[in-house]
């Protein structure tokens, strides 16, 4: 494989650095609300630099580096089956050990533009016990349209956590999945959103766990679900965002 800088359009140059400078950016968000300890968690996000729209390449954070240090010209380019671009900026680092899972729901979920992986407290509490959260809170409804559900118990270092989050989050309206004994993966439509997801399911997890300690949790019926759904993610808000 070659060391040298891999040549990229402008066009693509371009679209490469505002990723690299929106990852290392969101990561602060992950401080912000206490959702990591230390150099744990990660964001990444999607570069779409085809003709057709889809997808060749994503960035993530290098693996073990203090969430002070990181930066846009630390950040890693990968190709989406998790191998680092040779020459690339930050090449020279070991990304994310969650490449590979990042890697697999870009391949398989090409509506994702961004994947977040968290240790926050009150989701993994859940994850622990492999319990989903159920849909009790009309904030669940609007941000996830039901409960956040469990993924299967997977080893991180190859693709398995990727296609749990997959397997799991096909065809279901959550854009988050607790890994089973491991904690929270959300997906958006860019980093920024999943970034916003793992903030909303780490706040459902530790309102609910409250209120079960509190006595029993009521059910919202499925139709007033269905309907708290449809209109925060089509009316609520300005005309136009997407990231609501």
């Amino acid at each position: 494989m070659s060391n040298e800088a891999p040549a990229f359009t402008p066009e693509v140059e371009a679209a490469i650095a505002a990723a690299r400078a929106d990852v290392a950016r969101l990561h602060s968000e992950l401080v912000l609300y206490n959702l990591i300890v230390w150099t744990g968690g990660n964001v990444s996000g999607r570069v779409r630099v085809s003709e057709d729209g889809s997808a060749d390449l994503f960035v993530i954070k290098p693996s073990g580096v203090s969430y002070d240090d990181l930066s846009p010209e630390n950040m890693i380019l990968c190709d989406l089956d998790g191998d680092v671009i040779a020459g690339s900026e930050g090449s020279e680092r070991s990304p994310s050990s969650d490449t590979a899972a990042h890697a697999y729901v870009y391949r398989n979920m090409p509506e994702v533009g961004g994947v977040v992986h968290t240790h926050s407290t009150f989701a993994v509490a859940w994850a622990a016990r492999g319990e989903e959260i159920p849909c009790v809170i009309t904030a669940m409804a609007d941000e996830f349209g039901g409960p956040v559900p469990v993924g299967p118990f997977a080893i991180i270092g190859d693709d398995s956590i990727g296609r749990g989050i997959v397997e799991t989050l096909s065809g279901h309206r959550s854009r988050a999945v607790l890994m089973q004994n491991h904690g929270p993966f959300t997906i958006g439509t860019d980093a920024k959103d999943a970034v916003k997801a793992a903030v909303m399911v780490e706040d459902v997890a530790r309102t609910v766990h409250y209120a079960r300690e509190a006595g029993p949790l009521i059910p919202i019926p499925q139709e007033s679900i269905d309907s708290l759904y449809n209109r925060y993610q089509n009316v609520y808000g300005q005309s136009g965002d997407t990231r609501r």
